[in-house]
């Protein structure tokens, strides 16, 4: 169901995502590191910089990866980390997309690529250590195009490809690294605090000299990326213009931000060399215009809406999205009308809703649009009691689109509405084996068992959802509640049993990790 909230103010992600980020360049640039070199790729007239043997470097592939997985288990549970189907979905499809015109930044790690997003109005975007990048919403609504949006995104996979955090930590010993994720997410922990500020400033105290003596790096590093971007681009068809464009919206930003300069451009340094060398590539190509798929403006209007789901919020985006109304372009107007159709729908307006999409749609034709329209159009039936009519729209997209996470899931809590609970069971179950990790199927499974009155699998499943998000604790709880349900079988008591024994000794070993960072 829609959620609107009274709240004056929510507590900002901004801080932590700051916070985070300036952690993260602090740390490392405190660290030697290991001269850049760029050597041509086999097959590739212009190949990506190759990283040596990286057998030598202090922080591991897994290692690595490990230590992603632990700063997005914090991110995961931040209220503005935004879990919205649609708007990841298209993220990650964009992002895998940059990465498979270049299969090879993937590395010898052979990194899994994940893209987020984070509710905050700053321009910024980040790469965590293993394949994790994030986008601000108020990066994405700042991208006037995709090409905009892809130099960002092309840049940070840059970073991931060449590893340069694991080669900023190189000849480290492992306990570094340990240190420094204690760093990052003691940040994260503590930044709402009074002297979160105070902290930064104590942690940032005396290490000047050793920040300026990297510098030079880390200009290289952000030198690198930018070419590994640009050669994203150009071979992926969109226009590496884009990239500057943004960089200088970046810099023109400056001036509304109180100390006077971007996130994105205090973790990435953006010189006027860097500039004239990405112009410099440019005047080299030949120009290809690259129309934008319809589908990243639909993307834009419902960024617009998760950026501040608020009463005043809601009422604000609704007045942009009449503004829009006016530019009178086909494309501008179907994602206003979508904008305000999924307004409507946040307002549990579900009449109007249904209307205004039924409009959006209308003014769509014939464009492609993804997911965007019918994810929506079921929420509202769903919303509307629908139940039969949201099967039914679920199950055809869910054909049309049958790598969609969004629609599988949407299809389950469609059949769970319509009471069809053992049709929901059975499918959840099969999605659950295809995809171990995904947190919300075992969410709708536990919907599911708790509409059939089974109680232990019910809190079983509660438990797979929280150790999967890295809530050990209440994972380990709900095996407790499982336990004493009236109807818990002796196969139910000895799955609980295996589970809470692996659960344990996962957090015995994360409690033995905390107290060696102290």
């Amino acid at each position: 169901m829609p959620r609107t909230t009274t709240e004056p103010d929510r507590r900002p992600f901004r801080p932590v995502r700051r916070l985070l980020a300036r952690t993260l360049s602090a740390a490392l640039l405190l660290l030697p590191a290991a001269p850049l070199t760029l050597v041509p790729g086999p097959g590739v007239a212009q190949g990506l910089p190759t990283l040596g043997d990286t057998e030598r470097e202090g922080l591991s592939p897994l290692m690595e990866r490990k230590l992603g997985e632990e700063i997005m288990r914090d991110i995961r549970s931040d209220r503005d980390y935004v879990d919205d189907g649609p708007v990841s979905e298209y993220l990650n499809n964009f992002g895998l997309n940059l990465v498979s015109i270049h299969p090879e930044v993937r590395g010898e790690a052979g990194f899994d690529f994940q893209f987020f997003m984070v509710r905050d109005p700053m321009l910024n975007a980040f790469a965590l250590p293993g394949g994790f990048i994030g986008v601000n919403s108020g990066l994405v609504l700042a991208a006037q195009s995709e090409s905009e949006l892809a130099g960002v995104m092309s840049h940070e996979i840059g970073h991931v490809a060449q590893r340069h955090i694991a080669r900023m930590l190189g000849q480290q010993k492992q306990n570094s690294m340990i240190q420094l994720a204690a760093i990052v997410l003691g940040a994260l922990a503590g930044v709402s605090k009074a002297g979160g500020d105070a902290a930064m400033a104590t942690m940032m105290g005396g290490t000047g000299l050793a920040v300026q003596r990297q510098l030079n790096f880390s200009r290289d590093a952000e030198r690198e990326a930018d070419r590994i971007g640009f050669q994203i681009m150009r071979d992926g068809g969109f226009d590496p213009s884009g990239m500057v464009t943004f960089f200088g919206r970046l810099q023109a930003a400056s001036r509304n931000y109180s100390d006077a300069v971007p996130p994105y451009l205090m973790t990435h340094p953006l010189t006027t060399e860097r500039i004239a060398d990405i112009q410099a590539r440019i005047r080299e190509q030949r120009y290809k215009q690259r129309v934008d798929n319809p589908e990243f403006q639909l993307v834009r209007a419902r960024t617009q809406v998760l950026q501040n789901d608020t009463v005043q919020g809601l009422r604000d985006s609704a007045e942009k999205f009449q503004e829009q109304l006016k530019q009178n372009t086909k494309l501008q107007t179907a994602a206003a009308k979508y904008g305000l159709a999924y307004v409507y729908y946040r307002q549990n307006k579900f009449d109007q809703a249904d209307a205004m999409l039924r409009e959006a749609q209308e003014a769509a034709i014939p464009m492609k649009t993804g997911i965007m329209f019918g994810s929506l159009d079921i929420d509202i039936k769903i919303a509307r009691k629908q139940s039969q009519q949201a099967v039914q729209l679920a199950d055809s997209l869910r054909q049309q689109f049958p790598i969609s996470r969004t629609i599988a899931r949407q299809y389950a809590d469609a059949l769970i509405g319509a009471r069809r609970t053992e049709e929901a069971v059975a499918y959840l179950r099969d999605q659950a084996q295809l995809y171990r990790s995904d947190a919300q199927v075992q969410q709708l499974l536990a919907k599911a068992y708790a509409a059939q009155g089974k109680q232990a699998l019910q809190h079983l499943a509660l438990a797979e959802s929280y150790a999967l998000n890295g809530s050990l604790l209440a994972a380990i709880e709900q095996l407790g509640i499982a336990r004493r349900a009236p109807d818990a079988s002796f196969y139910d008591q000895s799955q609980i049993d295996a589970r809470e024994r692996e659960w344990k000794a996962q957090w015995k070993d994360q409690q033995k990790d905390q107290k060696e960072r102290g």
